[in-house]
């Protein structure tokens, strides 16, 4: 007691959490309070950029008043009741989900991995029962570099060895092809009809915001088509108007390239609790009977219509709009900069989805440093795959703070690299 005393505010809880608290994460030394919009304030009071937006989760800006309010509202009234007995929320939530993207039916879930856990699960089961593969023989394929959660049966598709290593055996069924490479998985799916379906990142985030060439998505679409395999795109990081438009994967007006399964997570709710939801027509969904899928929070009343505002908001707010807009101005400023200081070799990315990558052969902790020192300055970001940093902050930003942020970074990288 008498070592926390010494320390600040923040060190005191940094340090409560290390002693007490697994260490599967290994955050920015910032303890954080309070947010409002695109902004968060640490316990001392020092106000930062958010960029990181909970990895997408925060779309629609922090602490929403829309989005508080209807959590308050059914909070008052009713929070759980379990799949046990219907609720007055959830066919209401179904209904808005594929009303809007175009499905038969939605299966509402709570983290991002519950989600892709019930892809995996729906398209096996529609392997067997629907396309006829074997028992215990149907296959999945997933992409290189691909990030979808770190349960054991997720990280068995992942070439990520610190999320592998030492949690084997893995599972089987399991097949992999390069990412933006159409040819390699028509090749795949031309010489084994046990594959049941593909599982994309319509862009992968966590490897550093890769975006693939324009027209690979819709050839994975018509690939899949062709060989009878399930095209599932896993949007939940960027679903829900991050990319620039509602989805990245397929334009919901007209359903032009429209998966087999929709994976939804993250932004659903806005940032207040896990929500997620997987959706398809009923040829697939109906494949999962009573008592084969569930979940006791999946569902609840109080994130149905969380999540029904959170996505309306988008809409009313016209959020994708504004994150092609702002992620335009974005990485032409990043551009600026890269011209200016050859730190940054490489800008990418679509919305407000975007990377840098930087030269780190002189310092491999460099993305790190300039991360710390990006907080010092009053911003909050994060490296991913060692020399690459996300800029991803709430689709509300307008342009005067992209160019504040952007001052931000260029000060950052001049202190530390020049």
């Amino acid at each position: 007691m008498e070592i926390l005393e010494q320390l600040s505010k923040s060190d005191a809880f940094i340090t409560k959490e290390h002693h007490y608290g697994a260490h599967n994460y290994h955050p920015l030394p910032v303890v954080l309070e309070r947010g409002e919009g695109v902004y968060l304030w640490d316990v001392e009071g020092r106000q930062y950029f958010d960029f990181l937006s909970a990895y997408s989760a925060v779309n629609q800006g922090h602490c929403h008043p829309r989005i508080t309010a209807a959590l308050i509202r059914q909070a008052e009234k009713l929070t759980l009741n379990s799949r046990a007995f219907y609720n007055n929320k959830l066919g209401e939530f179904e209904e808005y989900l594929c009303r809007l993207f175009g499905y038969d039916k939605a299966l509402v879930m709570n983290t991002g991995v519950e989600a892709v856990e019930t892809a995996m699960k729906l398209c096996r089961k529609w392997g067997y029962t629907v396309k006829g593969i074997p028992e215990g023989k149907a296959k999945i394929v997933f992409a290189d570099g691909n990030f979808h959660g770190r349960t054991i049966s997720v990280v068995s598709a992942s070439d990520d060895e610190q999320a592998r290593k030492g949690f084997g055996p893995f599972l089987d069924g399991i097949e992999k092809v390069p990412f933006n490479d159409a040819h390699a998985l028509e090749t795949l799916l031309q010489k084994d009809e046990h594959i049941a379906g593909v599982i994309l990142e319509p862009i992968q985030g966590e490897a550093g915001v890769v975006v693939p060439d324009d027209d690979y998505l819709a050839r994975v679409a018509a690939l899949c088509e062709r060989f009878n395999v399930l095209y599932i795109a896993d949007e939940i990081q960027t679903g829900i108007g991050r990319t620039g438009s509602m989805l990245a994967s397929y334009d919901i007006a007209t359903g032009e390239g429209k998966p087999d399964m929709l994976i939804l997570g993250k932004a659903v709710s806005g940032g207040t609790m896990p929500v997620s939801a997987v959706l398809a027509n009923d040829e697939v969904m109906l494949c999962i009977k009573p008592g084969e899928h569930g979940s006791t929070y999946g569902g609840n009343p109080l994130a149905c219509a969380v999540s029904m505002e959170a996505i309306q908001v988008v809409i009313d707010e016209d959020l994708p709009l504004n994150a092609f807009k702002m992620g335009s101005l974005l990485r032409e400023g990043l551009r600026d900069i890269a011209k200016r200081h050859g730190v940054i070799t490489e800008v990418r990315g679509k919305g407000l989805l975007t990377a840098i990558v930087v030269d780190n052969t002189a310092n491999p902790e460099l993305a790190w440093d300039l991360c710390l020192e990006f907080k010092h300055r009053g911003l909050l970001a994060k490296p991913t795959h060692g020399n690459k940093i996300r800029f991803a902050p709430p689709l509300i930003i307008h342009s005067k703070q992209v160019i504040e942020s952007l001052t931000i970074i260029e000060n950052a990288i001049k202190s530390r690299c020049l």
